[in-house]
């Protein structure tokens, strides 16, 4: 499969991202356990630390100022590990407690305690490592609040390591994005890190539902777009996929 169409793109330059970021943590992790059955995914470790850590060292090294934690699976235990071990940032906690409500229902709930657009949106389950540069910053260069409701980060589907899927998108010269057809291959995957404005949740369904639909609705009006990661990135989803990224990680 060919990725160079997306090397005609000008190189973002880093400036600083948005002060806020929703961080994801809500998932019931199905597909970690057993690990998952006394203990939420975000703190699963990996390299000697919860993946939820590795996040958070992420937000502060790009000098994110506040970050809003959605709970709900096994939600106290996050919320004590959040209040003993993270510092150097403002936490507030989104809760669902009472109802799951997927990535865009939980993005949606928080839109008041995020209050402000555009906002970086981060899986809690994601462990990257940056490339030349400071990914997030690299991302917020790239942001164009006059052609994008969202920019999400993408990583080349042969550098997507311990991840099984055929890629989520294909990519025009300019950064635009499209999904991959049904059957076929696309060389892109999404690697859980973007940047939003609240325009992506305009009219968007109460209750649970997912971004994907908002995507879609951004996509057709040509304003869903997206920045490949020049580092590395995990998909950290399953058992043997910790011990595959921590031999990665330690042998460089």
């Amino acid at each position: 499969m060919s990725v160079s169409k997306p090397m005609s793109i000008r190189p973002a330059e880093g400036r600083d991202p948005p002060e806020t970021a929703m961080v994801l943590a809500a998932g019931l992790g199905k597909r970690m356990r057993p690990l998952t059955a006394t203990r939420p995914k975000p703190l699963v470790e990996v390299a000697g630390q919860p993946l939820l850590d590795h996040v958070f060292d992420r937000l502060k090294a790009a000098g994110v100022k506040r970050a809003v934690v959605n709970v709900h699976y096994l939600a106290d235990a996050l919320e004590a590990h959040l209040r003993r071990h993270v510092s150097g940032i403002d936490v507030t906690v989104s809760d669902e407690r009472q109802a799951l409500l997927e990535t865009g229902g939980g993005v949606a709930k928080a839109l008041p305690l995020i209050g402000q657009s555009p906002f970086l949106v981060v899986n809690s389950d994601n462990l990257w490592i940056d490339g030349p540069s400071d990914t997030l910053r690299m991302l917020a260069g790239r942001w164009d609040d006059a052609t994008m409701d969202a920019l999400l980060l993408l990583v080349p589907l042969a550098r997507a390591n311990c991840h099984r899927g055929q890629g989520d998108f294909h990519m025009d010269p300019r950064g635009r994005l499209t999904r991959r057809r049904p059957g076929r291959v696309a060389p892109f995957v999404f690697t859980g890190i973007q940047i939003m404005s609240d325009r992506l949740l305009a009219d968007a369904p109460g209750g649970a539902f997912s971004l994907n639909p908002m995507w879609d609705r951004a996509m057709a009006a040509g304003r869903l777009w997206g920045l490949v990661h020049q580092g590395l990135w995990f998909d950290v989803g399953t058992p043997p996929a910790i011990r595959q990224t921590e031999t990665v990680l330690v042998n460089g």
